[in-house]
């Protein structure tokens, strides 16, 4: 049998789809194996057990020098295709030189340079990085965002399908209810073309197109940030219109850090950390902020506490 022949690799990505992975975790899952396979000679995995795994976890912390995110991903790419794939369990193969995690302190904005970057960023970018900080967003939470899930009567939001596979309702901000609703029906009259066009129908989670043929022909199953160029579904082929690419809202945050003259690195994921932070020195208390946040430990939310509290109470004996 060959190692590298695509038959294996499909096997990984039908298990993958069949527990409705994403497409991202998919594609590192399939890369993290090709390596695997690689390192041991284009062995096949059938062929490789536990110390094998150890061996090739170790290079990556030892040689590789990767970060320990990196490592754990590759990780649970083996375990996933031993347990899911092959049907074997790997047993014990601890032991393996761990990557280590340095300490990392989270880059948070002030209000007043939260406004700076928000001033140059115009459009949709603008509207999205509007959301990652005052809804508490994840990028890709917020390019998922579909019309139905703008609740303009509650104020609130709803987040589909975040990480771990969780719904969560979030805070719809009232100054962000005007352009929601102008980006909604910049929305209405792309999918009008769309429809027009022959095409207009949206990608549906799960088993929902088999269950509801038509409703991905629906306006309320529409992105709320569209794309401007329809492009073929990695997994289908079908050609459709898909949300914004990542890449354009990273892009233009990048752009309106260096024009706002910060010298703070500032990323998307920035303004969620900005987000929490400037909720707690608002005065709300932690679990409403881990609700908000779609955090399963209120631990994982703690960390903004050590960011609200770093040098706030101690006075310079300088400026005494």
């Amino acid at each position: 049998m060959n190692p590298s022949s695509p038959r294996l690799l499909d096997q990984v990505r039908s298990v993958c789809r069949t527990r409705h992975y994403s497409i991202s975790t998919e594609r590192a899952y399939v890369q993290w194996i090709k390596r695997f396979i690689y390192f041991h000679g284009k062995r096949h995995p059938a062929q490789l057990g536990a110390s094998h795994v150890r061996e090739y976890l170790s290079f990556l912390a030892e040689v590789r020098q990767v970060a320990a995110s990196t490592q754990n991903q590759a990780l649970n790419a083996l375990v996933f295709l031993y347990r899911h794939v092959l049907h074997r369990e790997l047993g014990d193969f601890g032991g393996y030189a761990r990557a280590r995690r340095p300490r990392r302190l989270l880059v948070v904005l002030t209000r007043h340079e939260v406004g700076d970057v928000l001033s140059h960023l115009i459009g949709p970018p603008g509207l999205v990085v509007q959301l990652l900080y005052g809804s508490g967003l994840r990028l890709l939470e917020a390019l998922r965002l579909r019309v139905k899930d703008l609740d303009f009567g509650y104020r609130q939001l709803v987040v589909r399908d975040g990480k771990g596979g969780k719904d969560r309702i979030t805070l719809l901000p009232d100054r962000l209810h005007g352009p929601l609703q102008r980006q909604w029906q910049r929305v209405r009259l792309l999918h009008e073309e769309d429809l027009e066009a022959g095409f207009g129908e949206a990608p549906l989670p799960y088993a929902l197109a088999r269950k509801y043929p038509n409703a991905g022909y629906s306006e309320g199953w529409q992105y709320v940030f569209p794309a401007s160029q329809r492009s073929r579904d990695p997994r289908s082929g079908v050609l459709r219109r898909h949300h914004l690419h990542p890449s354009v809202i990273q892009k233009a945050v990048r752009k309106a850090g260096r024009q706002a003259n910060l010298s703070k690195p500032v990323t998307c994921h920035t303004f969620r950390h900005s987000f929490a932070t400037h909720l707690l020195e608002d005065g709300y208390d932690i679990r409403t902020v881990q609700e908000l946040l779609g955090h399963k430990d209120v631990r994982t939310t703690m960390i903004y506490t050590h960011v609200l509290n770093r040098g706030t109470t101690v006075r310079s004996p300088l400026d005494r």
